[in-house]
This record gives structure tokens, C-alpha cells and sequence, in this order.
């Protein structure tokens, strides 16, 4: 893996200084302590808890706004569908 530039990793850490990227992210470890106390995910296993209704359209971290999914189901749809994630024209 390439070494990120000092330009990057300031960028980086701007960024995840925001309220929002912080709430958010408290949200997504919430979910996910959650699955792995109930025991539906384990450490290392390539799994994504999944919120059905995302965060930022105002869904939450319960269990049942939650699903266990593979990682490249997860972050696959992305390039499937650029328009929602904000790349489209």
C-alpha cells in the first residue's frame, strides 16, 4: 500500500473532525457492537452491518434498521450506481 502524503492525511483528519462524519461514525460502531454482542457478526469475518434505511436519510442504528452483509455487497453498489452516491451527472 502506497504511503499517503502529508497533504492527504491533513485532508483526511479535517474531515473526520466534522460533527456529522463523527455522529455518523458513532452511529455505524453502535450498529455494529450490537451485531457482535448478539453474536449475527465476529471480528475479521468480511461482514458490514448494513443500515436499510441509511443514516443520512434519517434512518437509525437499531437492529431492526440493520443487516448483515458481505463487504463487497455493501460498498459494491457505489460504482453500480454513481447517481446516488453523488458521481452522476
Amino acid at each position: 500500500m502506497p504511503k499517503s502524503s502529508e497533504r492527504e492525511l491533513a485532508t483526511k483528519a479535517a474531515y473526520n473532525k466534522k460533527p456529522s462524519v463523527q455522529k455518523k461514525r458513532v452511529a455505524n460502531n453502535k450498529a455494529r457492537r450490537e451485531a457482535l454482542r448478539e453474536g449475527r457478526v465476529k471480528k475479521g469475518d468480511g461482514k458490514d452491518v448494513d443500515h436499510i434505511t441509511p443514516l443520512a436519510k434519517g434512518g437509525s442504528a437499531t437492529k431492526s434498521n440493520t443487516r448483515v452483509v458481505s463487504q463487497k455487497k455493501n460498498r459494491g453498489w457505489r460504482g453500480k450506481n454513481p447517481e446516488m452516491y453523488g458521481k452522476g451527472k
